[in-house]
């Protein structure tokens, strides 16, 4: 391989991987499978170990974990560093690390225990008080989430011994059965349901309120001494002795072995019976008992060489593909689903998996008819992982997600550089709680009284099925009381007094509630502000809507589209009706003749400003015929870069655009 293709092989690779690092330890919200990402670090190791010349110092395979998040706690540096482990995925690698290890030491132990899948927390005792628990983070430094481990019921707050120092590092995770129970609660409240345990429990230890982890009640075992004063312990089995009689829970079944053959029979055992295990695992781990001989081995910057961690392939079926349903989220995209012969994974039965979007499919080339490979790494989540094309029927043809929402009927939009495809139509039915939740929020018309919980009743009792019927409510004041939608008069009669209230939001206030897609509260205030009401903006050229800050290409045709839907003109004919205010007196802007040197001409704000706030300075370019966006592309003519510039500037740079300082705008302006 050209010197040239290796390093770019190498860039490629690490710029993956960093970013699946980012997305699991810091956003807790991994894209890929860890059996994926496993793959993806091996091939980077083994192009390094064949290249070490080309090993960077920030190399994801020199480094441990993700960056601790600051807007969690405090950030502490750890006592001992917290490692990752050197993964191994055959049985000859676990061969080579006992042998390894048996010439070095004099008859070492060995410990083989389950590889709990959570997220690894330091927790710190002094005079068996219970002081600090710290995340992982970087390996060198976590986060401070003390307030949050105190409320789990597995983590001990005051040991029975009481040693001047003591410091254990656990996993802290989700049973399955509570992880069910956590997204059926946040289903029911419409928020965003979690992958997998994992990711819940990484999720919820960070989170700002304790209330919010003790109600998701979380577990944890702990796996390893960390470091210890004032109490002796030489070994591995001694630390777990000690964390027992505290009543510290331990990692369950562990393993003593001294050859070869008891490690692998022990992780084969894991194996075996992780099917049935409340919680996940991936993988075993093997470590060496004696802490004197750990120390003898020492550790990289980024492993203990006394350990390593098994990695157990994924139980991956074939099956056949029956069909692919199309289905419509709360936020309008189009998620395709695999509909298969049922099989066993993991003890369960699966029947279904996400294709996520057209480019997955069309990346794995599956059609229905296909017998496809489907599998689970550790997670809770099946995936579909190719297809057997020995086994194709020769009548199988490529499938594509029609342009038509499978709900209403609305055509789908796909943006240039998105991969979902989505229904806009903010009447689309699969969307009403989402645009009805919207409708009401705080950013919109901020009816106090309906929300995650009033809207579903109200759908469910056939109250309501548009924007507009919220204010209908009124009159069907008995029913409601009746049915206790609301509860008891004295609630019910306070809601439909904050839905009259309501009428008195301002035109933007509307705009942003109507749900037209790219239209936030910003963009609405803009074109209230330009045009002066939702009558003129209705009746307004895609050319005039772009002349509107921040309102771009696209969005005007969204706006346009919306307004020419005879379904949306009627809701707001009877908003109308119903005493909503459509408009404000104000004078329309006026652009200024075509003889304007700047008319026209596409500006874009990007940093502090000090002589203009940003919409000073906006209103003084249009005011002159510009036209101010908020994205710079290539048909844009000028960046205005104040101080502290970030992104912005770098593309303008990047694209060629002529970038102009304050003063250069002042002149700029003085000339026209």
């Amino acid at each position: 391989m050209e010197v040239t293709k290796i390093k770019a092989e190498l860039v490629k690779l690490r710029k993956e991987i960093r970013k699946h690092n980012k997305l699991y330890y810091e956003m807790d919200a991994p894209e890929i499978t860890d059996y994926e990402y496993d793959k993806l670090m091996q091939c980077l190791k083994d192009l390094e170990s064949e290249y070490p010349e080309f090993i960077t110092a920030n190399s994801p395979t020199q480094m441990v974990g993700g960056a601790a998040r600051r807007e969690v706690g405090k950030i502490i540096a750890h006592d001992v560093p917290m490692l990752s482990l050197q993964d191994v995925f055959k049985r000859e690698e676990v061969e080579n690390f006992i042998n390894d290890a048996i010439s070095k030491l004099a008859s070492p132990e060995f410990i083989v225990e389950e590889k709990i899948d959570g997220l690894s927390l330091a927790l710190r005792y002094e005079n068996g008080k219970l002081m600090q628990a710290i995340t992982r983070g970087d390996g060198i430094q976590g986060e401070d989430v003390t307030e949050n481990a105190l409320v789990i019921e597995d983590v001990v707050k005051n040991l029975v011994e009481e040693p001047k120092y003591f410091e254990i590092r656990g996993e802290v995770y989700m049973t399955r059965q509570n992880f069910e129970l956590t997204n059926e609660r946040q289903e029911k409240l419409g928020l965003k349901l979690f992958a997998n345990p994992r990711n819940c429990a990484a999720g919820t230890i960070r989170q700002i309120d304790s209330r919010v982890v003790r109600e998701r009640n979380l577990s944890m075992f702990v796996f390893n001494l960390q470091k210890v004063r004032g109490v002796e312990i030489k070994n591995h089995v001694e630390a777990y002795d000690f964390m027992a009689r505290n009543g510290i829970k331990i990692i369950n079944n562990y393993k003593v072995c001294k050859t070869f053959e008891e490690v692998w029979e022990a992780i084969e055992e894991i194996g075996a019976r992780r099917e049935g295990l409340e919680y996940g695992i991936d993988g075993a781990v093997v470590k060496i008992n004696d802490f004197a001989q750990r120390e003898t081995l020492g550790a990289t910057s980024k492993f203990p060489k006394w350990a390593i961690a098994y990695k157990y392939p994924p139980d991956e079926r074939e099956t056949v593909l029956r069909k692919i349903e199309l289905n419509v989220g709360r936020t309008g995209r189009i998620t395709p689903t695999a509909i298969f012969d049922a099989v066993t994974l993991n003890g369960t039965k699966v029947e279904r998996a996400t294709l996520h979007n057209q480019d997955f499919i069309d990346n794995l080339d599956v059609r229905i008819g296909d017998t496809i490979k489907v599998y689970k790494s550790g997670e809770i989540i099946p995936r579909v992982s190719g297809v057997v094309l020995s086994k194709r029927p020769e009548n199988a043809i490529p499938f594509k997600i029609p342009e038509i929402c499978p709900v209403c009927g609305h055509k789908l939009e796909r943006e240039e550089s998105a991969v979902d495809f989505r229904c806009i139509n903010p009447n689309c039915p699969a969307q009403l709680e989402n645009h009805l939740l919207n409708f009401v929020g705080r950013n919109a018309m901020d009816i106090k009284g309906l929300g995650e919980t009033t809207i579903p009743k109200l759908i469910a009792g056939n109250f309501v099925k548009t924007v507009a019927d919220i204010y209908k409510l009124g009159d069907r004041r008995e029913e409601l009381l009746t049915k206790k939608v609301f509860g008891l008069k004295k609630n019910t009669e306070k809601i439909l007094l904050a839905i009259e209230e309501s009428k008195k939001r301002s035109p933007a206030k509307l705009l942003t509630g109507l749900g037209i897609f790219g239209v936030g509260s910003g963009a609405a205030s803009e074109l209230v502000n330009y045009f002066g009401g939702l009558e003129e903006i209705s009746q307004a050229t895609e050319e005039e809507l772009q002349k509107v800050p921040d309102i771009g290409e696209k969005t005007a045709q969204r706006i346009r589209e919306f307004f020419m839907d005879e379904e949306n003109l009627e809701i707001l004919a009877e908003l109308q009706d119903r005493g909503l205010k459509m408009g404000e007196k104000k004078e329309k802007v006026e652009i200024p003749e075509e003889n304007s040197p700047i008319a026209g001409k596409i500006f874009v704000l990007t940093g502090k400003l000090e002589k203009f706030t940003r919409n000073e300075a906006s209103k003084l370019i249009m005011a002159r015929g510009g036209i101010v966006k908020d994205s710079v592309v290539k048909n844009t003519d000028y960046v205005i870069a104040g101080d502290k510039a970030g992104s912005k500037l770098s593309k303008a740079w990047e694209l060629g655009i002529k970038i102009l300082s304050e003063d250069d705008l002042e002149k700029l302006l003085a000339e026209n």
